[in-house]
């Protein structure tokens, strides 16, 4: 089953179980893929954001839409098409009722 939550970073992890309160600053470095921390003492450690390349990081909601965006169009002019169906068909059976027809059926409205 599909579930959308936030890319967790590997990197933060690894990177509080090596030093964990001597870390002043942390910041992820995106072209390399790795997370990249400023410690007390001014040393500089880093730690790769993935566990394994082949590991497949989980959905977000960006990565779904980008994926899906011709199923999801496809999806919405479907209901739409059968909104539109249904209030033509609506419109048509008002039409062909007469006006003794409709007055009851305004007098009678409130009891549903």
């Amino acid at each position: 089953m599909l579930t959308l939550q936030p890319r967790q970073r590997v990197g933060h992890d690894i990177l509080l179980a090596r030093h964990g309160n001597h870390i002043s600053q942390m910041r992820l470095d995106r072209e390399n893929d790795r997370v990249i921390a400023l410690l007390d003492d001014g040393s500089v450690d880093t730690a790769p954001n993935r566990i394994s390349p082949l590991l497949e990081m989980p959905e977000t909601f960006r990565s779904l839409l980008c994926n899906d965006w011709r199923s999801i169009l496809l999806a919405g002019a479907v209901m739409l098409t059968v909104g539109l169906v249904a209030m033509v068909i609506a419109m048509g059976m008002m039409g062909g009722l007469g006006e003794a027809e409709l007055h009851q059926i305004a007098i009678s409205y409130p009891a549903y």
